[in-house]
């Protein structure tokens, strides 16, 4: 089976869905993330050799992260980092379009609709817009993910919660979403922080509780076709 993860920035991929993804590669399917933009120029006031060379190192640190994870392929894109919102959205369609079309996936992950994070937001719109069902498209199953210090910081309404419908255990594979994030060092925070090693640990084990299991990814499930 093939598998599409679509995020907005490096890091994500393994914040949100890491262990699941480990999971994927290590039954045998073929697991592919689509990182859209770099995660950096927000942090530079012009995209100089000092930004050009820290996108550099953030790609390099997401090929070691996803080769952690097991992952076959990883595709990045140049859209504007924390600016998605300033070019088309249908842009932003047509480049998640070509990646079902190159990896033909029966399942994609992407991010909550309802996180704070813009880039997040519009990536989970146009990944449901780019899977919306036709006759001759492949996916199956979408799904939406959690991801730490951008879900939980909405601010709530009654149409941006995050609700998780789906729970996948992870227990054997939390080491190695542990160490891919590791591998994000410099994404990481001190404690008391979401984006901890510690904590991404202990939210595993809440989930996982909640589920019956000794640790879980939570998914919200945004589409299922049964052919």
């Amino acid at each position: 089976m093939s598998v599409l993860c679509v995020v907005a920035h490096p890091d994500d991929e393994v914040l949100g869905v890491g262990g699941t993804l480990a999971r994927h590669a290590d039954t045998g399917d073929e697991v592919h993330v689509c990182i859209l933009s770099d995660g950096v120029t927000s942090r530079y006031n012009k995209i100089d050799e000092d930004a050009r060379e820290e996108i550099e190192r953030r790609r390099n640190r997401a090929r070691t992260a996803c080769n952690e994870l097991g992952v076959k392929s990883t595709s990045f894109y140049t859209y504007p980092d924390n600016r998605f919102d300033t070019v088309s959205l249908l842009e932003i369609v047509q480049t998640i379009e070509e990646e079902i079309e190159r990896h033909e996936p029966e399942i994609i992950y992407t991010h909550h609709h309802g996180d704070l994070n813009v880039d997040h937001e519009l990536t989970s719109r146009a990944t449901v817009t780019a899977t919306r069902p036709l006759a001759d498209h492949t996916v199956n199953r979408v799904l939406a993910f959690e991801t730490l210090s951008a879900t939980e910081w909405s601010a709530p309404t009654s149409s941006n919660a995050f609700q998780p419908t789906t729970f996948v255990g992870i227990a054997d594979h939390l080491e190695v979403k542990l160490d891919a994030l590791s591998v994000y060092e410099k994404e990481l925070r001190e404690p008391p922080h979401p984006r901890t090693i510690e904590t991404v640990q202990k939210n595993a084990n809440v989930w996982g509780a909640k589920a019956g299991l000794a640790a879980a990814e939570p998914f919200e499930l945004l589409r299922k076709i049964r052919r």
